[in-house]
């Protein structure tokens, strides 16, 4: 998996403990946004039914149905600034 924060790869034998952290940042890697299930059109942005509601995304959580996701760093960021982008061009 990836460090959502600073994009470090990291080697996951089989879970991530809900207390882990990047060796690089010391970033949480239990969070929503590294999840597989993460998804931002999906109810309450996680596409496991069954999940509990998590408020912040990016904060360690006690989720049982979290599995590391490939993509990690920050990918909404990504969108974010293209979107500040756009509203920089048609600003009047």
């Amino acid at each position: 998996m990836r460090c959502f924060f600073c994009n470090t790869e990291i080697a996951i034998s089989d879970r991530v403990p809900f207390r882990e952290e990047c060796p690089q940042c010391r970033g949480a890697l239990h969070i929503c946004k590294s999840c597989t299930f993460y998804d931002t059109g999906a109810y309450n942005e996680c596409r496991e039914s069954s999940g509990e509601r998590v408020t912040d995304k990016e904060r360690a959580n006690h989720c049982e149905y979290f599995r590391p996701g490939a993509a990690g760093g920050k990918l909404d960021n990504v969108a974010d600034q293209t979107r500040k982008r756009l509203e920089a061009l048609f600003k009047k």
